[in-house]
């Protein structure tokens, strides 16, 4: 068991953000890599907002995980 908890369930949350956020980015590159006559370019679209909202989500996990560590590690 971990001396710190609840940094491990920051680190985890951030990391769980970053392998959604780079699925987001695999879907949204497998949408742009058919040939050109099938693209769904509505649905590229999608997966482009899909993948700037995945980074969000990372971005906010991220910076919660290192306030954390802030706070563990220098008190503020």
């Amino acid at each position: 068991m971990s001396e710190h908890p609840e940094l491990d369930e920051l680190q985890a949350a951030y990391k769980n953000a970053v392998e959604a956020w780079i699925a987001a980015i695999r879907k949204e590159e497998a949408l742009a890599s058919v040939a050109h006559d099938i693209a769904d370019v509505d649905q590229w679209e999608q997966a482009h907002f899909d993948e700037d909202e995945m980074r969000s989500v990372v971005k906010d996990a991220k910076a919660k995980y290192e306030d954390a560590l802030r706070a563990k590690f220098f008190g503020f």
